[in-house]
């Protein structure tokens, strides 16, 4: 089991109002799984997502990641976690603009202190991975908004994670690079990566097998079915 999470709650304080943005969730995720999360704004989807990116710590419960239990580290053993262990893909693509896209996806392995020589090999071959090996040496603002998408998912691609994470990844996509992106998924998810997506799109959250649905921080259903980027 790569994700497994038990009665995991996230309470905020807001004044003298309670918030309960996460409500004793409990969720498994296989290696290898392509998972959607969806639900009204306010439903705890993003704070899930921060969850188990180790972005942020829940109240109470317990969450464990490829074995290891991570819901009492501290924030620098959060910070190793994030990087050895998960890759982003945000709806901003995130990416330094005045660096080369071989610089950008170069970024978590710099953190990882990765000898430089390595490190470029591996950031051109992510680039490669997602179809970009002719656009190394290109900055951001010379890139398509598809383009500039693909960077991000190579470089949360380029120290192998166990798993990757995409925020809302089409949401400043038009409909044609949308269906790109979400195709580049598929492949993938088909080599082997575990992704977790959340998003508001129904035409989205198709491309998972799984698509569990939030509401008031609770999970409300967990439907596995055919992806539509699967093969039959």
């Amino acid at each position: 089991m790569l994700i497994s999470i038990r009665e995991l709650r996230k309470i905020y304080q807001m004044g003298d109002a309670e918030v309960r943005a996460l409500d004793g969730v409990d969720l498994e995720v296989e290696r290898g799984e392509y998972l959607a999360i969806m639900g009204p704004s306010g439903s705890g989807k993003s704070t899930l997502m921060n969850l188990i990116g180790c972005l942020d710590t829940p109240t109470s419960g317990e969450y464990v990641l490829n074995g290891q239990g991570v819901s009492g580290l501290d924030d620098s053993e959060l910070a190793r976690i994030r990087n050895r262990e998960i890759g982003f893909v945000f709806q901003t693509f995130n990416l330094l603009p005045r660096a080369t896209a071989l610089a950008n996806v170069e970024l978590p392995l710099i953190y990882a202190r990765m000898p430089a020589g390595k490190r470029r090999g591996l950031a051109r071959q992510a680039l490669e991975q997602v179809g970009l090996g002719d656009r190394v040496k290109h900055q951001p603002n010379e890139l398509s908004g598809g383009q500039r998408q693909r960077v991000a998912v190579a470089r949360a691609l380029v120290n192998r994670p166990s798993i990757l994470l995409a925020d809302e990844p089409t949401g400043n996509l038009d409909s044609r690079t949308s269906t790109e992106i979400m195709a580049l998924f598929d492949d993938l998810n088909r080599a082997g990566n575990t992704i977790v997506l959340v998003t508001h799109e129904e035409e989205i959250a198709a491309h998972a097998g799984r698509v569990i649905r939030l509401l008031d921080g609770r999970v409300v259903s967990d439907v596995r079915r055919q992806a539509q980027g699967a093969q039959p």
